[in-house]
C-alpha cells in the first residue's frame, strides 16, 4: 500500500491507528510504503523537510514533521516487524517501507 505526503498532517495517534489498520489489510509479507518529506533527526534539516513541521504546526491541529525515529516507532506501534529509509535524490523526498 502506498502512502503519499500525507501522515504529517495527522497527529501521531491518528498516524498510529491509521497505520494499524494498513498492517491488518496487508497479507504477511506486506508492505507499506510512506512517500514524504522526513528531516533528519535533527529536525532543522533538510531545510524543506524541515519547513514542513512548521507548516504543519501552522495549519494541521496536530500534525508534525516526523522524522525516521518518529515514523519507526508509530510502525512498530502498529504492528510493523521493521522499517528502512530510502532517500530520493535527487528530490528531497524520502520513502519510509514498513514490513508486516
Amino acid at each position: 500500500m502506498l502512502l503519499v505526503h500525507f501522515l504529517p498532517d495527522l497527529a501521531r495517534t491518528a498516524c498510529e491507528q491509521l497505520l494499524a489498520k494498513v498492517h491488518a489489510w496487508l497479507v504477511p509479507g506486506g508492505r507499506v510504503v510512506a512517500l514524504g518529506l522526513v528531516p533528519n533527526e535533527d529536525r532543522v534539516s533538510p531545510p524543506v523537510a524541515a519547513a514542513t513541521g512548521l507548516l504543519m504546526l501552522a495549519t494541521t491541529p496536530g500534525g508534525d514533521a516526523y522524522t525516521f525515529a518518529h515514523l519507526d516507532r508509530m510502525c512498530r506501534n502498529a504492528g510493523f516487524a521493521r522499517t528502512e529509509r530510502h532517500d530520493l535524490p535527487p528530490s528531497p523526498g524520502r520513502v519510509v517501507i514498513a514490513y508486516r
